[in-house]
């Protein structure tokens, strides 16, 4: 099976305007987050997917770049518009604000998608649960419940489930890197924004509204991806620690 990953890397952020291209410990986020992917070995290609000239000079000779249009709405998205070019059989969509990814998670998941047994499967991701009760009504926060066989039944910026009683059921975050099948990618290209999707501003969701079956594995290393300010200064603090 080939397997290749794909970084969307899109300039312009909401809440951390070129984030990527920010400087942590030295290089940008952007190049931590390509060399800690290429650094892994798990993968036959890795492609930075970006509608930005500034990303792609920063990069040149790292990786391969693909230029994107400006307005895909999710990372997904932006990855997709080139699904038909991209020769492999599993495409790892990976976050390019997630520098801290690493190597046993996603080993797991190339793994569950290399068995025979598992080809229904459409898509992987991971998930970890959340330990602090304030945590799970952060909307930044996207939080995913599964059925019994670990498959995503919603996504919700919402505290899910709702605790009418009090019990030991989890609160789990979803962690945004998506393995496609390069046919279910394709597919995912080929469908507008769905409306629970757009409601809840979760890509994750238009995967579900497709009827397609999302596999959730349970991350061993919680990671933070950089989203604002603050996670820019504990991710550097925490590089020179």
């Amino acid at each position: 099976m080939k397997v290749i990953a794909a970084i969307p890397a899109r300039y312009q952020s909401t809440r951390l305007p070129g984030k990527l291209m920010a400087d942590l410990g030295g290089m940008t986020v952007i190049e931590r987050t390509v060399e800690n992917i290429q650094a892994m070995n798990l993968f036959d290609d890795v492609i930075v997917v970006t509608d930005s000239q500034e990303i792609e000079s920063q990069l040149q000779g790292q990786c391969k770049i693909y230029r994107s249009a400006q307005n895909h709405i999710c990372g997904t998205d932006r990855i997709a518009e080139f699904a038909h070019d991209f020769d492999a059989d599993l495409i790892v969509n990976v976050q390019g604000d997630e520098p801290f990814l690493q190597k046993t998670d996603i080993e797991a998941i190339i793994e569950l998608m290399s068995k025979p047994e598992n080809q229904s499967i459409d898509v992987v991701s991971l998930k970890h649960p959340i330990e602090h009760s304030m945590e799970r009504s952060n909307p930044n926060y996207v939080k995913v419940v599964t059925d019994l066989k670990g498959q995503a039944l919603y996504f919700s910026r919402s505290d899910i489930p709702f605790r009418r009683h009090n019990g030991s059921v989890n609160t789990y975050r979803h962690i945004g890197i998506y393995a496609f099948r390069k046919s279910a990618l394709i597919a995912f290209a080929q469908q507008s924004p769905t409306p629970l999707e757009e409601v809840e501003v979760i890509e994750a969701l238009r995967v579900l509204e497709m009827g397609m079956t999302f596999q959730l594995l349970l991350a061993q290393h919680v990671t933070i991806g950089i989203d604002t300010k603050e996670d820019l200064i504990w991710a550097n603090n925490f590089l020179s620690e």
